[in-house]
């Protein structure tokens, strides 16, 4: 289940407004997910370049694990 901080959460006009300063939060690991939110409903997630390719990587792993088993 996924759960968020209330410091992770924007509205996507807060994004717009405070991007620069948001990305500064990302980059300095004050946060490691800034949600988005638009409309009242959850939008999209924004994640650092590390962090992403940390699940890109993780993401790979169980890939090659998957199709070993199936060979």
């Amino acid at each position: 289940m996924l759960s968020f901080k209330q410091n992770e959460i924007y509205t996507a006009t807060e994004v717009v407004r405070n991007f620069s300063a948001i990305i500064d939060r990302l980059k300095k690991n004050e946060s490691e997910k800034i949600v988005v939110l638009k409309n009242n409903k959850f939008e999209a997630v924004i994640l650092s370049v590390e962090e992403f390719e940390r699940l890109q990587n993780a993401v790979e792993l169980l890939e090659n694990i998957y199709n070993n088993q199936k060979a």
